[in-house]
């Protein structure tokens, strides 16, 4: 007798389910519908056309079927019941539709019901062929997130399979299900699959049905146990103590030109005592434009080499970290500290001679871009990595940088973000780190008045730049964000530069842009640090570091296609002397709507972090915090605007259950993270 057959999907089938991140029978079940469709009801076509406008399901028999080609080639079909008869369009679709739906078939469609140039109408509805007398869903219809190749009918099918696989254990113990009002897993997951014609739909819809609140918490509760024991994990692995604030910190302060602001100095503390700790320090410090952060990140690389370790500093671009070589090697070299610059574009020869400055230990202080993670460097003994614009950088980079300790002891790290970070997201998705926040500008920085004005003004704002350089001020004009194409963004910039020095031939007209040559762009630079240039055409790679006191006007044109931090960032590039300063937001109209809400929030305000809560509103937090989630499992289900108050509860239950660390609670943890993160966990110790 032959063996019985095991149905397993098609290969094809599970490749498509492990493009949508759906790999086990939990990622299937935990795939919760977008939205709904009511199809428990049909009304006649007579009352949809008098009704006309919304979504409804009727019922007929096709009388017509014919493939039209004017003015395109479309599919029309006339369904009637004894009501009347209604019109369905299919711009797009297959032969076998046209077969399918033959005269004389029973159709069930469902659609927003137009009234267009020959009468009542359907375009492109949902539809099925159904007998006479078919019985109708008991509940609403579910509909998916779906992707390429991938029906409806398909995921529904894989998920109800998924359904009768899983284990149904709660993972949420009784007490605190009961404490929050928290309905059961398994009644709450079934609902949301399958919920019943007499669910309060707009509930459902807006996710603040008793179901979502328990998917909602679950979800938080489950990165809030990760991050923390994350954090854990590493407070277990031993790094150098770093307790010597010594004769190069005291000399670094005393040299520098200005004081701290109280703001830096409660910081500095705060990394000092971090740094003494015989665990890594992970530590996010995040000030707005021009706090300050450099000179306590230095202060913190100082401390590290006074306790006789290297430090590291790793910047996104290469123009941010010259920025930071030519500005902490000129305060540290006159102190003896040998500061190394290590960059993917330097010469064979130099990076060699780079290499082995760090490998030897000669280096007290690396400073460099992506390059500092390559295998070929090593390090001779590693304490203190500072990572700046650390959203810009992947979760394997940071990683790979960490790795390079010695001894089996991982480096302390310091993480800086000119983005502020909203206090709801800092507690969702950092809360495995220490954030230091410098939220005091140093004294004598000037205020920054911010205007939105047409681009057909354009000649208008040619003429301000003209009186400004007259005045002895200098100004940088940013070119357009062109995310689709470098070489179109390229073009833009060159047109712009040869305009303006046109328009300008009294004027120093300077260009730099990502394609130049290092060399070539820092001699634009060093032109325009001088004064020798008057302005400086740029696209968005003066974003962060770039700073000139001298700088006093900036205009960013088309700044609609600008995000807000981006913005922010940019117009942080003046205001950095005493004399008065203006930024320009240029824009084409018609404005959509995120654009007109963006630019009116950098005409209001210039505090980085209202300006990150409404970015914050605006884009959400998958956009908002870029590369750090690379592999990250993003919240799906729970909203920071609206579910404030669940984060502080999931926050405060992942604290409980992580104290004492009894078996009981061990288990609750382990099957907790087991159910939402699967293997993602990895991803969240970084």
């Amino acid at each position: 007798m032959p063996a019985p057959k095991t149905t397993t999907p098609p290969k094809t089938l599970e490749s498509k389910l492990a493009r949508l991140g759906l790999r086990t029978d939990m990622d299937l079940v935990l795939h919760l519908p977008l939205r709904y469709e009511d199809e428990t009801q049909i009304i006649t076509i007579r009352d949809a056309c008098m009704r006309g406008g919304q979504t409804w399901q009727v019922e007929g028999i096709v009388t017509k079927n014919e493939i039209s080609f004017k003015p395109r080639r479309q599919l029309l079909v006339t369904i009637a019941d004894a009501s009347g008869d209604l019109l369905l369009r299919f711009m797009n679709f297959y032969g076998s539709q046209v077969k399918q739906m033959a005269e004389g078939v029973r159709i069930r469609a469902r659609g927003e019901l137009k009234h267009g140039f020959f009468g009542a109408e359907m375009v492109h509805p949902g539809y099925k062929v159904v007998n006479e007398g078919a019985p109708l869903p008991a509940s609403l219809t579910p509909v998916y997130p779906a992707g390429e190749g991938l029906s409806q009918t398909v995921l529904r099918r894989a998920i109800a399979d998924a359904m009768k696989r899983i284990d149904w254990a709660d993972t949420v113990p009784p007490a605190i299900r009961k404490r929050m009002d928290l309905m059961d897993f398994e009644p709450a997951v079934k609902l949301l699959h399958y919920p019943p014609a007499d669910v309060d739909e707009h509930a459902l819809i807006e996710r603040s049905h008793p179901a979502w609140d328990r998917m909602k918490f679950d979800e938080l509760l489950a990165q809030q146990l990760s991050l923390k024991r994350a954090q854990r994990a590493r407070r277990e692995k031993g790094a150098p103590p770093l307790r010597a604030v010594g004769q190069l910190s005291e000399g670094f302060l005393a040299g520098l030109p200005f004081a701290l602001t109280g703001a830096q100095q409660r910081v500095v503390e705060e990394i000092r005592a971090d740094l003494r700790a015989g665990y890594p320090m992970q530590r996010l410090l995040q000030g707005d434009v021009g706090s300050g952060k450099t000179v306590v990140s230095a202060l913190a690389a100082a401390q590290a080499i006074d306790s006789g370790y290297q430090a590291a500093l790793m910047a996104p671009t290469e123009i941010l970290a010259e920025q930071h070589f030519r500005k902490i090697a000129a305060w540290m070299e006159p102190l003896g500290v040998k500061v190394a610059w290590l960059t993917g574009s330097l010469k064979k020869k130099d990076k060699a001679a780079s290499n082995a400055l760090i490998e030897s230990g000669a280096a007290n202080l690396v400073i460099g871009t992506h390059a500092l993670i390559q295998d070929s460097v090593q390090f001779a003994k590693l304490g203190l990595v500072i990572v700046d614009e650390q959203h810009r950088f992947g979760v394997g980079q940071r990683l790979t940088l960490r790795n390079k300790g010695s001894d089996g002891l991982v480096p302390h790290q310091l993480m800086m973000s000119a983005t502020p970070i909203p206090r709801t997201l800092a507690m969702t998705y950092y809360a495995d780190l220490e954030v230091s926040v410098i939220d005091e500008l140093p004294p004598g920085r000037s205020p920054i008045v911010t205007r939105a004005i047409d681009q057909n003004r354009r000649d208008e704002v040619v003429e301000r730049v003209y009186a400004a350089a007259l005045e002895g001020r200098q100004v940088y004009w940013v070119c357009p964000l062109i995310e689709e194409s470098e070489a179109l963004q390229l073009q833009t910039a060159t047109e712009t530069y040869e305009t303006l020095a046109e328009s300008l031939p009294d004027l120093q007209v300077g260009l730099v842009h990502g394609r130049m040559k290092p060399a070539e762009k820092q001699e634009v630079m060093d032109a325009f640090t001088a004064g020798q240039v008057h302005v400086l055409v740029a696209t968005t790679v003066i974003e962060v570091g770039v700073d000139v006191p001298n700088a006093s006007l900036m205009v960013i044109e088309h700044a609609e296609r600008f995000g807000l931090s981006q913005l922010h960032q940019l117009r942080g590039r003046v205001g950095r002397g005493s004399a008065a300063s203006v930024c320009l937001l240029l824009y084409q109209s018609p404005l959509g709507q995120v654009a007109k809400q963006r630019l009116l929030t950098m005409r209001e305000t210039t505090d980085g972090f209202e300006i990150a809560r409404r970015d914050l509103e605006i884009r959400g937090p998958g956009e908002f915090l870029g590369a750090r989630q690379s592999g990250q499992a993003m919240l799906r289900f729970a909203d920071l605007e609206i579910d404030q108050w669940m984060v502080d509860r999931a926050r405060d239950v992942a604290q409980w259950l992580l104290e004492g660390e009894t078996p009981e609670k061990m288990a609750v943890v382990d099957a907790h993270l087991a159910r939402w993160l699967g293997g993602r966990e990895e991803f969240l110790k970084v």
